[in-house]
């Protein structure tokens, strides 16, 4: 009897793995898994449909297109996928590292808020009124009325309602922390990245992303970017639970989830090169935004005015251009005329048009802050800030004040924080 139900579970998962790895699925027309297999005695792991399947191929040492001959071709397998998750923890380590050994001790010396606000007094009235206003301050007749209610002056519910609303977020010093990882990372992947990918044709003409596909070879350094770039995407999967809660965690969420799918994707049936654009692309602009709220930290106005401004022109010539002109356009309207038509390619461009929608939405958040700055030279506090309200020596807490120096660089905080990934 338990040998009946050991093979009919057996039975089951290789039926299952079929349907999965369904090559009417993954592969274009006149293309098996068999044209994706190594070099015939290579040895190695399994295909996801079965046989052998080396996860590394054959390295070609001339770093060569591998069209033609089959011994000089890397094809990278999907069992190579789970080495992100290891990748992932290693770079979450590095991490919490660099976090308590670097950045904390640098976040000191600028005197930056260690223990967050303190919480304000329990009040049932008051924890009722909050929840019917949604966190937002009321209008200065109902902060009377709660006022006379309670017993207390404007001054004091005003004071309550402001340490409210930060209850439960992050010290200046741990959003300084958080900050400088990801500058650190971003900097180092768009320029490690740049230099792999500078001399591979692909970078400079779309049209080879489509050449000899599927057999394409893929250099050891592609390789390597690739996996710890999609270790990195979950690594930030985990952290977003650990991390500053953002107004925009939904989007967040839908970024990284198109991101890690388009990798895995991509990775899957051997469209590696197209996937190492779409990187590269977005890390253009991560690294300056992240300077730049270093900089607002740090009170350094004019630098973080001056690099928003970098960022808000490399994210429109990036994500609004090149992106949709270059990237979009060659696999929606060039790649299907070389491989062909099938379901997979359908999903694939369905996640790069998504990513493009948030560009759109996040664009017209960067243009509002340019707005305010230019007609109204203030910037107005927007339902997704982060910011902290100054701290006094009167009561211990002040509202938020127009800015005019650093007006860039304050609505990078408060508006753009979830904005690059």
């Amino acid at each position: 009897m338990d040998w009946s139900l050991s093979s009919l579970s057996s039975l089951s998962f290789l039926a299952f793995r079929r349907w999965f790895w369904s090559e009417s699925f993954w592969l274009p027309p006149n293309v098996t898994w068999k044209d994706l297999e190594s070099p015939i005695g290579s040895g190695g792991a399994e295909s996801p449909v079965g046989g052998d399947w080396d996860p590394h191929g054959a390295r070609d040492s001339d770093g060569g297109d591998g069209g033609g001959d089959r011994s000089t071709v890397t094809i990278p397998s999907v069992y190579d996928l789970w080495l992100g998750f290891p990748l992932a923890v290693v770079l979450f380590g590095l991490r919490l590292l660099w976090e308590r050994y670097v950045a904390h001790p640098v976040g000191l010396l600028h005197n930056f808020r260690e223990t967050p606000i303190a919480t304000p007094l329990p009040n049932a009235t008051l924890e009722e009124a909050f929840r019917l206003h949604g966190k937002t301050l009321p209008d200065h007749g109902k902060i009377l009325g709660y006022a006379k209610q309670l017993d207390l002056t404007p001054r004091q519910v005003e004071r309550w309602w402001r340490r409210r609303q930060l209850l439960g977020k992050p010290s200046q010093l741990q959003r300084f922390k958080e900050t400088s990882w990801r500058f650190v990372f971003y900097l180092c992947s768009f320029w490690s990245g740049l230099y792999v990918l500078w001399d591979k044709p692909w970078l400079w003409e779309t049209n080879y992303c489509w050449q000899n596909y599927p057999r394409q070879h893929v250099p050891s350094d592609v390789w390597w970017y690739y996996l710890i770039e999609l270790g990195f995407y979950l690594s930030l999967v985990l952290s977003l639970f650990r991390d500053i809660r953002r107004k925009d965690f939904r989007e967040m969420m839908i970024h990284h989830f198109a991101t890690i799918s388009l990798m895995v994707l991509s990775w899957s049936n051997n469209m590696i090169r197209i996937g190492t654009l779409v990187l590269c692309i977005h890390d253009t602009v991560d690294y300056w935004m992240e300077g730049a709220k270093l900089a607002n930290y740090c009170k350094y106005n004019r630098l973080c005015n001056g690099l928003f401004v970098v960022f808000t022109v490399l994210w429109f010539v990036t994500r609004l251009i090149i992106f949709p002109f270059r990237i979009i356009h060659s696999t929606m309207f060039k790649g299907h005329l070389v491989v062909g038509m099938f379901p997979m390619y359908y999903l694939y461009n369905g996640l790069l048009c998504t990513l493009q929608v948030l560009h759109v939405v996040w664009f017209c958040m960067i243009l509002r802050v340019f707005c305010q700055c230019l007609f109204l030279g203030k910037i107005e506090k927007d339902n997704r800030s982060d910011t902290e309200p100054e701290i006094d020596s009167d009561d211990g807490m002040v509202a938020h004040s127009n800015v005019t120096d650093g007006d860039a660089a304050m609505a990078m905080t408060a508006q753009g924080v979830g904005i690059g990934r």
